[in-house]
Order: C-alpha cells, then sequence, then structure tokens
C-alpha cells in the first residue's frame, strides 16, 4: 500500500515528540504553546523517522509547525555536530504567493526562539536562514541567494519550475533534503498540481539524495489519493510510501441550518431579503467575529453594501467594522481586511472564495454561509476557519433562499457532521503542462527519450502516459508538423533527433520558457459590440466561454443576444423583451459536488418512502429529527417532495430514477425536455450537451441548453412535434455512441473550444503571452488560436487540441461521472421515467425553467414566474384530489 492512515495504527507505540526533539527544541515549543496537538503527536515521529507525510487537519490545529519543528531541529542537530553547510535543505512551495512572506514571518518565531534556548544551555547556534524565491523577488536578492544560499527556500510552484532550469541556481537545489508543499488540495485538483508533480520528479532526480515529501492539507477525500500524488512513483513503477496522518474530524463542529422567517414562495422577493438580512444581522450581533460566506463576488458586494445600511439604520454598529474580501479587489485591500479581522477591529467580514485557504485571520467566533455551498468538502473548510484553536467549536450557520437550496443544504450539512466528504479528481496526464517541462528539461541537458519518458511517468498526473502520447508532444516541440504551422510562426522549442533517440535545448527556447512558463491562463474582457458596429461594454472571458449562438444575456441592464465571436469581441444584436437564458453570475457561480448531488437524490427517495409510509406531518417530524433541522423546514421540505409526486404521478426523480418531463409552454412558444438528473452542473452540462447534439440531428432543429445542479433543459421552438418517442430514441441513442465523441462534435463550434485551445497553446508554447521581454496583445493571441485551431483540426492527434478537448470533458465538464451515469441508464441502475406535460412543469422543474430569470435585473419576474408556476400546480393537486374524493365516495355508495 501506498498510503497508511492514522487509523489503521491505532495499535501501534510511536514515542512522543518529547522524546525526539532536542531539549532546546522541547523547552522553547512548551513555553510557547504548552502541549502538543493531536497532529503534532501523529507526524513529528514520522517526519523524524525521514517519512514521506500527507498531513491533513483544518486550520488552526498546528499543522504547519508539525511539518517544520521536527526539520528546523534537525537542522540545529546538524549545525550543533558540525554538518550544516550554507546549502538549501529545505523547499517550502506555497500555492499563494501571498502566504510566501507571512509563512517567512511565522518561522522567525520557531527559528530564532530555538536558537535562544539552545545558547541558554551554553550552545552557541546561528539562527537558521530564510528567503522567500517568487517571480516579485529583486534580482539583486536572487544574487544573494546564489552566493549565499538560504537554508530554507521559500517558493511558488511556477518559480520552482525555473529554478530547476536555472543553469546556476539548479545547483544549489542538489542539496535539498525536505519539500513541503502547502495547501495541496489546493493544487492537486488543477493542472498547476500537474506542474509541481513534474518539478517534483526533476528534483529527485537533480538531488543528491532523494527529498522527503510532506504534504499540508485541508480537508479532503479520498486520502489515498492525494496521498498517492504527493508520493509519485518510482522507477519501477511502484508507488513511493507516504504515511497518512488524518486529523480532519478531531475538531468538534456545530452546524446549523436556518430558514427565513417568512413564505418563500408566496411572499415577495423584498420581505424575503429583508428577512434574510434580520436573521443575518441577529447571529452578528450574537458574535464577537463573524466571517460571512457567499458564492459570487458580486453577492459579496451586495451583502456588504445592505448590512451596513442594516447596521446604519439600527445605529449599533460603525459602517466601518464590516468588510468585504474577495479576488477582485486590490491585495493593499485584502491584507487591510485580513490585518483588521486579526487584530479583531472588525465585526463581520463578507467573502467569495477568498478567505477559504489557509490565511491566518486571526480568532473567528461563527461562519454564514448564504446559500448551498455546493460541496461538503467546501462546507467544513468554511465552517472550520470559526474556533481557531483545535479545542474550540467550529460554528456554522447556512442561510437557505428557497425550497431547492432548503432541501440541498438540509443534506450537505448532515453529510458534514458525519464527516462524508466529496472526492477530489486530478487531472490526467495534461499534455500541454508536459510539453512545457519537456522544454524545460531540454534546457538542463541532451536527455535520452526513455530516460525522460521514465522521469515523466514517476508523476502521478502521468502514469498512465503512453510512450506514443510523450512522442506527439516531442513530434509537435521538434518542429516534426513543418511549414503548416511556421506559417502560423510556431516555430520548434527543442531539437530532436529519433533515430538516435535524443531531444535537447534550442537556443532560442531559454527566454521562451522564462517568460512563459505556468499553469495559469491570461483571462481577459471581451468587448461587446452590436451587429451595426456599437460597442455596448465588456464581459468576462470566462462568461463569454459559455456562450452559444441565439443565447440571451444581461450587459448594462439590457438584453442582447450572442451572435459570434471575432478574437476578443463579439457581436450582438438588441434583444429587447426577451428573457435571458445565461445569467451574468453563471461563470462565477461554484457547481455541486457530484457525490452531493447523488446524496440530495438519495434524501428525495428517502423523503418520498417517508411520506409514503407516514403521512407528510409523520415525515417531517422524522427528517427534523434525523437532520436536525426546525419542524417547520422539514415539513416544507416534505410538502415540497409530496406534490411533485401527486402532481406527475411518478416517482420523484431521485438518485435511482431519472424523470424525462415534455413541457410545452404555448406562452413563451417553446417545446422543452427537462431532464430532472440529480448529478451537479458538470455532469449535467456533459450530458445536456450531447443530448442537444443528437436531439439536433434527429429533429433538424437547433437546441438551446440550460444547465442547472439538479437538471438541464433542452429547448425548441413551438411546432417541431416532439414526442415521447423522440425521448426513448433519445435516450436509446446514448448506448450507441460514445458519449466523448458526441460532445467532440458538440464542441466544434463552440466559445469554450476556441477560448479552452488558446489557454493550451500558450502553456504549450504555441502562442507566447511574451516575447523578448515584452507582452503580447491577447487579442492578437486570441485572433491567431483560432487560425491555429483551424489548422490543427486537420492534423492528426495534434497535442495541443488533444488537451483542449480533454481539458473540457474531464475538467471542466465531469465526462467520467457523466459516463458513469450513462452506463447506469443502460444496465437498469437508474430507471427512465417519461411525462408528457401540457400544464405547469413539475414541482422540482421550476427552479430548472426559471433558471434564466435568475439574472438580478430580472429578479420580480422570476419570482413571479415560480408563483405562478406553484399555484397553478397546487389548484390542479387540489383538483385531482377533488376529483379522488368524489370518485372515491361514489364507489363507497355503490358498495
Amino acid at each position: 500500500m501506498a498510503a497508511t492512515t492514522t487509523q489503521e495504527r491505532v495499535s501501534e507505540q510511536r514515542p512522543l515528540p518529547a522524546g525526539l526533539l532536542r531539549s532546546y527544541t522541547l523547552k522553547w515549543f512548551l513555553e510557547r504553546y504548552g502541549e502538543f496537538t493531536p497532529v503534532q503527536k501523529e507526524a513529528i515521529p514520522l517526519i523524524k523517522q525521514g517519512k514521506n507525510v500527507l498531513i491533513t487537519s483544518p486550520t488552526g490545529t498546528g499543522k504547519t509547525l508539525a511539518a517544520f519543528l521536527p526539520i528546523i531541529d534537525d537542522l540545529y542537530r546538524m549545525q550543533e555536530e558540525g554538518e550544516l553547510e550554507r546549502k538549501i535543505y529545505v523547499l517550502y512551495v506555497s500555492p499563494l504567493r501571498a502566504l510566501n512572506n507571512d509563512m517567512r514571518k511565522n518561522l522567525i518565531p520557531p527559528v530564532k526562539g530555538i536558537a535562544e534556548k539552545a545558547r541558554e544551555e551554553g550552545l552557541e547556534l546561528e539562527e537558521l536562514s530564510m528567503a522567500v524565491r517568487t517571480g516579485d523577488t529583486p534580482q539583486s536578492e536572487r544574487q544573494k541567494m546564489l552566493r549565499k544560499p538560504p537554508h530554507i527556500l521559500i517558493t511558488t510552484p511556477e518559480t520552482l519550475a525555473i529554478i530547476l532550469s536555472a543553469p546556476k541556481f539548479r545547483e544549489r537545489l542538489r542539496s535539498v533534503r525536505w519539500v513541503i508543499i502547502d495547501e495541496i488540495h489546493e493544487l492537486a485538483s488543477n493542472k498547476r498540481g500537474a506542474h509541481l508533480a513534474l518539478s517534483l520528479e526533476r528534483l529527485a532526480e537533480l538531488a543528491d539524495q532523494e527529498p522527503i515529501r510532506i504534504g499540508l492539507s485541508a480537508t479532503i477525500e479520498p486520502l489515498p489519493l492525494i496521498a498517492a500524488f504527493l508520493g509519485g512513483f518510482y522507477d519501477n513503477g511502484m508507488p513511493r510510501p507516504v504515511e497518512v496522518v488524518d486529523a480532519r474530524f478531531k475538531k468538534p463542529m456545530e452546524i446549523r441550518v436556518l430558514v427565513p422567517d417568512v413564505d418563500i414562495i408566496r411572499d415577495p422577493e423584498e420581505k424575503i431579503n429583508d428577512a434574510i438580512y434580520r436573521l443575518l444581522v441577529s447571529i452578528i450581533k450574537r458574535h464577537r467575529t463573524t466571517l460571512v460566506f457567499t458564492n459570487t463576488r458580486s453577492a459579496t458586494e451586495r451583502v456588504v453594501y445592505k448590512l451596513r445600511k442594516y447596521f446604519k439604520e439600527e445605529g449599533i454598529l460603525d459602517a466601518d467594522e464590516i468588510e468585504a474580501h474577495h479576488s477582485s479587489l486590490s491585495r493593499e485591500v485584502r491584507l487591510d481586511v485580513e490585518n483588521r479581522l486579526k487584530e479583531g477591529r472588525l465585526k463581520a467580514v463578507v467573502s467569495s472564495t477568498s478567505l477559504e485557504l489557509g490565511i491566518d485571520i486571526g480568532s473567528i467566533d461563527a461562519v454564514v454561509l448564504l446559500s448551498s455551498p455546493k460541496s461538503v468538502t467546501r462546507l467544513i473548510q468554511r465552517v472550520g476557519r470559526s474556533g481557531h484553536s483545535v479545542w474550540d467549536v467550529s460554528k456554522g450557520y447556512i442561510i437557505v433562499v428557497d425550497r431547492d437550496d432548503m432541501v440541498e443544504c438540509t443534506v450537505l450539512a448532515k453529510l458534514a457532521r458525519e464527516r462524508k466528504l466529496d472526492r477530489i479528481q486530478i487531472p490526467n496526464k495534461p499534455l500541454d503542462i508536459l510539453a512545457q517541462h519537456i522544454v524545460g528539461m531540454s534546457l538542463e541537458k541532451k536527455w535520452r527519450i526513455e530516460e525522460a519518458y521514465r522521469v515523466v511517468k514517476r508523476a502521478y498526473n502521468y502514469r498512465n502516459l503512453t510512450m506514443d502520447e510523450f512522442m506527439t508532444v516531442l513530434r509537435y516541440l521538434g518542429g516534426r508538423y513543418g511549414g503548416e504551422l511556421e506559417s502560423l510562426n510556431v516555430y520548434s522549442k527543442i531539437w530532436l533527433d529519433e533515430v538516435e533517440g535524443v531531444f535537447g535545448r534550442k537556443k532560442s527556447a531559454r527566454m521562451i520558457y522564462y517568460l512563459n512558463q505556468g499553469a495559469i491562463p491570461d483571462e481577459a474582457k471581451v468587448k461587446v459590440f452590436t451587429t451595426n458596429g456599437r460597442y455596448v461594454g465588456d464581459l468576462e472571458e470566462e462568461f463569454v466561454e459559455n456562450l452559444y449562438p441565439g443565447d440571451i444575456f444581461v450587459l448594462g441592464g439590457r438584453t442582447f443576444e450572442f451572435i459570434e465571436s471575432r478574437g476578443m469581441k463579439i457581436i450582438v444584436r438588441n434583444a429587447e423583451g426577451q428573457r435571458p437564458t445565461v445569467p451574468s453570475w453563471f461563470s462565477e457561480m461554484l457547481p455541486l459536488a457530484h457525490d452531493s448531488a447523488l446524496k440530495v437524490g438519495e434524501f428525495r427517495r428517502r423523503a418520498s418512502s417517508l411520506i409514503k409510509e407516514k403521512g407528510i406531518e409523520g415525515a417531517a417530524k422524522v427528517i427534523a429529527e434525523e437532520y436536525v433541522l426546525d419542524l417547520r423546514a422539514a415539513r416544507m421540505i416534505a410538502e415540497y417532495v409530496w406534490s411533485q409526486e401527486v402532481y406527475s404521478r411518478r416517482d420523484v426523480p431521485s438518485d435511482r430514477a431519472l424523470l424525462i418531463e415534455l413541457w410545452i409552454d404555448r406562452g413563451g412558444g417553446t417545446e422543452n425536455v427537462i431532464f430532472h438528473a440529480l448529478y451537479g452542473r458538470r455532469v449535467n452540462d456533459a450530458l445536456a450537451r450531447a443530448f442537444a447534439t443528437l436531439l439536433s440531428d434527429m429533429i433538424g432543429y437547433n437546441v438551446r441548453v440550460t444547465v442547472t445542479d439538479n437538471g438541464f433543459m433542452l429547448t425548441v421552438p413551438l411546432g417541431t412535434g416532439l414526442r415521447i418517442g423522440h425521448l426513448r430514441k433519445l435516450v436509446a441513442e446514448t448506448g450507441k455512441r460514445e458519449l466523448r465523441e458526441v460532445l467532440k462534435e458538440a464542441l466544434e463550434r463552440s466559445e469554450i473550444l476556441k477560448r479552452r485551445f488558446r489557454h493550451c497553446a500558450e502553456r504549450s508554447f504555441a502562442l507566447l503571452r511574451r516575447y523578448r521581454g515584452e507582452e503580447t496583445s491577447i487579442n492578437r493571441r486570441q485572433f491567431n488560436s483560432e487560425i491555429l485551431l483551424k489548422l490543427a483540426k486537420r492534423l492528426k492527434n495534434f497535442p495541443i487540441l488533444e488537451e483542449a478537448y480533454r481539458e473540457i470533458m474531464e475538467d471542466y465538464m465531469d465526462v467520467i461521472n457523466a459516463e458513469k451515469m450513462l452506463r447506469k441508464l443502460r444496465n437498469g441502475e437508474v430507471r427512465v421515467v417519461f411525462l408528457r406535460n401540457s400544464g405547469p412543469p413539475t414541482p422540482f422543474a421550476h427552479n430548472i425553467v426559471a433558471h434564466g430569470y435568475s439574472d438580478i435585473v430580472r429578479m420580480k419576474d422570476r419570482r413571479a414566474l415560480l408563483l405562478r408556476f406553484y399555484e397553478e400546480v397546487m389548484k390542479r393537486i387540489e383538483k385531482k384530489s377533488a376529483h379522488s374524493a368524489r370518485r372515491d365516495h361514489r364507489r363507497d355508495r355503490k358498495a
């Protein structure tokens, strides 16, 4: 086994840290902290034994010191014994550049304090040296590090990749004995993690002895997978052993789901909003410091504005005691907020996702989440920010905003209490990152192809890389695609001799590598013009990649229809009066994790079973007790599930039943196929695009797609004559074709392929972000990318295009779990139920249908639509009930 958890080692007796640390180290620690935390008791002995270790525990449990204390102790022992030289022994890698200087400050007390305690014992020890090396480090500091290397070097994944290829500095890395990867959960799930994994293998190849790997992680699952990612493989293909210190759930946690004291269906938006803010204000007033999480940056700003207004009206709090914190704010503003929060000078801070990570923000009394956090892992991470000490209870409150949100939050809260986390997915052999590292490796020396392939295969992300795939990347970099690429100024980056089986450096490659490496793409604003050339405004590129021709969106308070894109500008036409199909916040919204979505489906099935067995009131009592919910909220959930089942006369859509509802919207002039698929938005995105392509081929009409976490809707104009027979055939078609092939067809003309292809081309150095020290125009890069994309489609197995497809399908969407769900449909694990609906859509479909109305400009229209649907459904249910009662009465009289 590559990973061993602490639970599996309960019977093993290990010496406590006190018996392993030098007397002066122990004295400093006990005087400052008093006792070791559970995570420190587990981790320190393992690190002292020279083992690779993954340490996972919440913020404030001492995991950073658990990693550094035994290493600092060892370095001072080496100095005592005359073995310590002016070399780099420790490499600390953090994904957040902003945390690096904080880490240096945090290491000063143990480094300085332990040396002082040693002097008190008569040992004249010099303090260990530390330095930070990032892209911001001045040249003079870099030269100083080269002359006098620090004992501890603090850096980022991107800078590590550069210094591994720097002729002089790479020699300074031969002495590295320990590598500490902080926030490893933030890296493993994306391409920065793949980038780092390859750097670690290149470091292992370079170092005099293989460095010990120590990973620090917040709450994450599955731990064996993260341990395998941290450890990688030996040359023989066997995984490096990694010990897992699992202290994720030592910290006590209280989580409550709160429902505003209003009728969340019938009451107007203003009344509901007021109730939500009153509830939020009451929580803030009861606690010294409260951290409030929203799911979008725009919502963060809106909440701060409203809170300041409420507190000002009540005259109980200075408006300056409430601040916003999100990634769009300047670094100076964010640091000011963090410092004031740490010093206890703020009553509340509202954040989107920027305060989820391990930034030290001091003591937080309570965390509030406005609406669902969309994953159990994120919920635990957010709530874990409160109660900073390992022994403090973390308090979290989730305020829900509608019925679907109530169901989702109720399920997530129970899963969090039971510590059932969502599983992380690690990118599988991203070829653009591989291309970067091959160029970086070529700067080091002349490589034999088999030797380089062996090093790459040791990285966890590339364990399944075939030699053929490796060779396609080498041939692209070696200019084997010839004049066609060179006509677009895409030249070779390495020299390659396939006969001799070697590759090496080209003169121009070093500066290209230094200026263009990295995994984070450049994002830019896209200019919006009408068909007659009038400039309307700008959109985020991340929003534009979700657009299809015909989509309606809001910009500047007006609605526009998307026509086409041309580089970094898009063409639209006025669509006044038409409802938006893509809300302005769509690209910001966090997707519901697939595992959590399935649990929501399981909950629906359980609630339905309870209602049949005990009635609405009886079911509500069980739900309230099992899910720690007040009875009013539990009753609302039970009534919601009951209304779906009674109105549809079908089993509720769940983890075992997929309801496909054909709803005719005569007022809107559309026919809509609603898939009640509780699989999460990333899975639904893949399925929706595939089903839309197949449906379009079947009926000969363009199909508009609406995707949510709870399902998706395919829309065509009224009059296409859609029948249930078409839908049966549509489901049958998915069993005949590979999902990935259908998705490739769906992505052919999509904006997301155009944008993601550019990102992959930039990472692969086909398009240079910086050339000869100057920034190249992102508009020009996008234009060139679209020309290159047309050429790439004609080339067989072109690695950049293959990677763009893989990234979209596996990282942006979730094609792997989508394929699993289709297999379950085919083998009968999930039943398919069809419904033709001439009345209003079924209750569970209301939020899917209204999704396009969710833009803030159309909020009142959305509320009115949902209320109309609800009232029409309830009238029909009452009519059905009255009809059933009359029928039963006649039957009784006959009897």
